[in-house]
């Protein structure tokens, strides 16, 4: 469908200035993910911390020209644009997008729950693709933006579309139901997550079946809903009373019934009853939740008509859904983002947009397989590709397939600025290209499974033991903003990236944090902020120990110092002057109880007065440090620390004549001491998922997961010793599991002799004996099934990383830190 600014004016009931009644083709909510600005139009949305509004400027230099905006904002300094002016911009993406999803009249499948939503639209559209051109929500896109940016890929191609919508409260559901208007809904299940946002189950349930007011059937697991879904009561009567319902269960009457369920080596065999039938149906898994998923897909199936075996058959074809994109160190010192998650036109613009997120300033290449089953004609599917490549400058594109080959003329013709090469097969692509031509690059895998990129993955991944730490960047994301949730709306925040961002890689985060807009980074040492630099990192970079050995690259690198003392000041000053610089940006600290480094607030006046008399430097923040911010019992001693920081910045403001940034707040003053956030907030340690404070009150997630698999296996008897010195005395019959591990990786000797535990298929494993320099020996015996290769966690979701450290009786800091460098991070992005 064809869309111009002044028909989706109409659409949207928007007053308008209309220049050019441009043609729209993309929707664009995010100013930093804008590819295509001809046919783009900006939608404003004003969040909790940021307003869309405030980044129009930047757009419109850009070269965007269609914008959404509320009616109040003034659109005179933008003479060439278009503007659509609404009260309400999300109301008017969502009424654009409900506009939309009208215009097609074919079965559209929504999807809801507190779980498996996205592994159940994904393993709908592996079982259905073969007899549909199916349009689906792009990775987790289910709430109030990423619905209508779903529905709005909607075209004549698709035969199929299914959508997914997610809600944390009350009165959100109404909206998404609007959107999707589905025909068949699908209830996956009942959990945990966003029970904050409801009163109780009850509610959620009664909230989230809302999507299905309009549908003609729904399929949904009886033994999850049925709990909360009274058949008489209110919640059953919004469900259209013709609608069909298919259910299944392990214990009631249902339309699909598990009367046997059995573990086997490749994973599980089910019993099924249908309709008084008996069908087998084996299930390429064994977790609880993947079993639930496919008898899912498998009453949505039976539903539309399947024939039971032809659904086996193709549940037994079923493969895992990576709902994370991978980055990993490569070979020759490149980055390899393995997103197998899926293949499509839409999902590669997103993969391409955290390739380029991730590689700042350094080169990039895309290895991209045939595209199958797009539902688009070949050259319009690969004139479509290259456009992709070629608004986003991708250094090189390796091009794998029969159709790559078949359309390598439109791809050369339209990318003649990209390096291009083309190979027949993957087999073809690992012999005839060695791995030297790879080096100081950026990688994106993108491929169909039936062209195994696992195998080039292999290939280019860096050799290192099996020892892992996974950096979940999306778990950081969501621990980002419940800390800027707290922050008042001109607060700025500062991320503290020093030690290799806390173990967990200091160029990767910091570029997350520059993505999410984050005002400021700090780290320890001047080099570290080097690194930043070469990394791609814009964002100012406040360095907390510089020395005179690192004037040089502060300057050079625009590094901003901390100056803590009338020594470092006349340092740095004296350098400066011999230079020829002046005003050059300094952060000023004091010392108000810590006892560690800052001035004394004493010396307020004098150090103002050196400042504005000589003027080489220019104050761009001044802080001090809480000694026990996360300690409720040492409030009064926190209290009196910003009563001296409040008059120490006073006097220094007074003699300077201008005003600086203040801020005393760490990670744990954020959430305990609002009052104290001043100009700017220092985040730490919450960042990466550890809440100093201990309140249980902010939804954390897991950042840092240390991972290690068992190298061997054995019995060793009773009376027996093991490891080191002879430490542990057995003192029963043992399975001892030899795990990937040791005190040259951060795992300390301290935490050996039954003092620790590691996580192993559901359950903690003691320590045996003293910890090993790359070795640590763990007691399986009451964990049967274990088995050598197995992977074993040891601090992540399932054991706190807080837990490691009280039995190390130390610190989650500590622990974090002390990560070997040795051991190889991968990143995680969802």
């Amino acid at each position: 469908m064809l869309y111009t600014i002044q028909h989706i004016a109409g659409i949207i009931g928007a007053e308008s200035r209309i220049v050019s009644d441009n043609a729209i083709e993309q929707l664009v909510i995010d100013s930093r993910k804008t590819v295509f600005p001809n046919t783009s139009l900006f939608f404003a949305i004003r969040g909790e911390r940021r307003d869309g509004h405030g980044f129009i400027g930047e757009l419109y230099e850009n070269g965007i020209r269609n914008f959404v905006v509320q009616k109040a904002f003034d659109i005179s300094p933008f003479p060439l644009g278009n503007f659509l002016l609404v009260n309400d911009v999300t109301d008017a993406l969502q009424q654009l997008a409900r506009w939309h999803r009208q215009q097609f009249k074919i079965p559209v499948i929504g999807i809801t729950g507190s779980n498996g939503k996205t592994i159940v639209k994904e393993w709908l559209y592996q079982l259905l693709s073969p007899e549909h051109n199916i349009v689906r929500s792009p990775r987790s896109y289910n709430s109030q933006l990423g619905v209508p940016l779903s529905i709005w890929q909607m075209n004549e191609q698709h035969t199929l579309a299914i959508f997914e919508a997610g809600i944390s409260q009350k009165g959100e559901m109404e909206k998404l139901e609007a959107m999707i208007r589905p025909v068949i809904g699908v209830f996956t299940n009942i959990g945990d997550p966003h029970d904050e946002g409801f009163a109780d189950k009850q509610e959620k349930v009664f909230e989230k079946i809302k999507l299905f007011t309009r549908v003609g059937s729904l399929v949904a697991a009886k033994d999850t809903i049925e709990p909360f879904l009274s058949v008489e009561g209110a919640q059953r009567s919004m469900i259209p009373s013709s609608a069909k319902i298919i259910s299944w269960s392990r214990k009631e009457d249902a339309t699909i019934r598990i009367i046997q369920e059995e573990r086997t080596e490749n994973g599980t065999s089910l019993k099924l009853l249908l309709n008084g039938e008996e069908t087998e149906l084996t299930i390429p898994f064994s977790d609880r939740i993947s079993i639930d998923n496919a008898v899912t897909c498998f009453s949505v199936l039976f539903h539309l008509g399947y024939e039971a075996p032809l659904i086996a058959s193709r549940i037994q074809q079923l493969e895992p859904v990576e709902m994370r994109m991978q980055l990993k160190k490569a070979v020759n010192n490149c980055y390899l983002l393995n997103d197998s998650y899926s293949n499509d036109l839409s999902s590669l613009g997103l993969a391409l947009d955290y390739l380029l997120q991730q590689a700042g300033t350094q080169k990039t290449t895309l290895i991209l397989s045939d595209i199958l089953q797009s539902g688009l004609p070949d050259k319009k599917l690969y004139e479509s590709i290259a456009e992709q490549v070629a608004a986003r400058k991708i250094y090189r594109m390796i091009c794998i397939g029969p159709a790559m080959l078949q359309h390598r003329a439109i791809l050369e013709e339209k990318l003649s600025s990209v390096q291009l090469s083309f190979y027949l097969s993957t087999e073809n692509f690992i012999e005839q290209l060695p791995q030297e031509s790879f080096r100081d690059e950026y990688i994106l895998l993108k491929g169909a499974r039936i062209f195994s990129f696992e195998r080039i993955s292999k290939w280019l991944e860096q050799k290192v033991h099996q020892t892992v730490m996974e950096i979940n960047l999306s778990a950081m994301r969501h621990n980002l903003k419940q800390y800027q949730q707290l922050l008042r709306p001109a607060t700025k925040l500062m991320a503290m990236v020093k030690a290799f961002s806390y173990g967990s890689g200091s160029a990767e985060v910091a570029r997350l944090l520059q993505f999410h807009k984050v005002d400021y980074l700090a780290v320890a040492y001047a080099d570290e902020g080097v690194e930043l630099r070469n990394a791609g990192i814009s964002l100012p970079i406040m360095v907390m120990n510089a020395d005179e050995a690192a004037f040089e690259s502060l300057v050079h690198y625009s590094l901003e110092p901390e100056i803590f003392s009338f020594g470092l000041y006349h340092s740095f000053e004296k350098f400066l002057r011999k230079q020829g610089l002046q005003q050059y940006p300094v952060h000023i600290k004091f010392n108000t109880g810590m006892n560690r480094l800052g001035f004394e607030t004493s010396d307020a006046k004098v150090l103002a007065a050196l400042i504005h008399e000589r003027k080489t430097m220019a104050i761009k923040s001044v802080f001090s440090h809480l000694a026990a911010s996360e300690s409720a019992a040492q409030d009064g001693f926190t209290d009196q620390q910003v009563m001296l920081f409040t008059k120490a910045c006073d006097q220094l403001q007074e003699v300077t004549g201008y005003h600086f940034l203040r801020h005393i707040a760490n990670t744990a003053a954020i959430f305990r001491k609002a009052e104290y956030q001043f100009d700017m907030v220092r985040l730490g340690i919450g960042l990466y998922g550890v809440e100093s404070a201990d309140s249980g009150k902010l939804q954390l997630q897991t950042v840092a997961t240390l991972k290690t698999t068992i190298a061997q296996l054995r019995w060793v008897k009773a009376g027996d010793t093991v490891g080191y010195g002879r430490k542990a005395v057995l003192g029963r019959n043992t399975h001892v599991a030899t795990v990937r591990i040791g005190y040259a990786d951060g795992f300390g000797r301290e935490l050996g002799n039954g003092k620790a535990c590691m996580y192993l298929n559901g359950k903690l494993a003691p320590v045996i004996g003293n910890v090993c320099m790359d070795m640590t020996m763990i007691d399986v015996t009451d964990i049967p099934g274990s088995k050598e290769g197995d992977v074993v966690e040891v601090f992540g979701p399932n054991l706190p990383v807080q837990q490691v450290a009280s039995w190390a009786g130390t610190i989650a800091y500590e622990i974090l830190t002390g990560i070997s460098q040795r051991v190889k991070r991968i990143y995680l992005e969802e």
